[in-house]
């Protein structure tokens, strides 16, 4: 089915005939896609069209995959430091672990963490899912990776959505992000053509299992 150009803001209502759909639990909601294709700018974009959404202002919450990344620390243990974003270089079994506790009936507070794009390390405990949440968005690139143990996540998503891009644009973002937190130049490019972009060759074909498909912020393909 095709979206006949709805952008992401058009989506509010199919976001909360979801929510209906599962009350009394909260619905949890995916944002997939590769490195730079721009799901955080997908995802506050939706989060303000949900904020004016007069059966969902003040019923969302947001856990990112992000939070989720093993510390520098435990990355150097493993001898991983040099992958980092790579998908054996997050705590997977804590993120299905939050995203299976914002699933339960009764409804309890889930602490979860986020993460600190400056310092480049997760915080713990720092964002709060609480009872009156109906809705819970969560973004990453590996939520529809076709490998153990990401394998345990899509069953814990209500829904799927897949933020694409052109290749060429998402390695300019990805180096002008990384150039944001330090990075000379050289280095930035090095870095996301070596790393970034082998994650984003691992979560190809990952659109096909979505739910809806969007690219730079408008619809291409959507289930009903």
């Amino acid at each position: 089915m095709s979206g006949d150009g709805l952008r992401v803001e058009d989506l509010a209502d199919r976001v909360a005939a979801l929510v209906a759909a599962v009350a009394p639990r909260r619905a949890v909601l995916g944002i997939a896609g590769p490195p730079g294709a721009g799901k955080t700018t997908l995802v506050a974009r939706l989060l303000a069209a949900l904020a004016d959404h007069p059966g969902l202002t003040g019923r969302v919450a947001h856990v990112p995959m992000d939070g989720y990344h093993l510390t520098d620390r435990e990355l150097d243990e493993l001898g991983r430091r040099d992958r980092k974003g790579a998908p054996d270089t997050f705590d997977t079994a804590s993120y299905a672990g939050v995203l299976a506790s914002v699933r339960t009936v009764p409804r309890v507070p889930v602490a979860a963490p986020s993460f600190d794009h400056v310092e480049g390390e997760p915080v713990p405990d720092s964002l709060v899912v609480p009872v009156e949440a109906d809705l819970v968005v969560t973004e990453g690139n590996y939520l529809l990776l076709d490998e153990d143990p990401w394998t345990t996540v899509p069953p814990l998503l209500d829904e799927v959505w897949w933020c694409g891009l052109d290749a060429g644009a998402r390695v300019d973002r990805l180096v002008t992000r990384h150039v944001g937190t330090g990075r000379d130049a050289d280095d930035a490019t090095s870095w996301v053509l070596r790393s970034d972009e082998a994650n984003a060759r691992r979560v190809e074909g990952g659109d096909e299992r979505a739910d809806v498909v969007l690219v730079d912020g408008v619809v291409r393909r959507m289930r009903p």
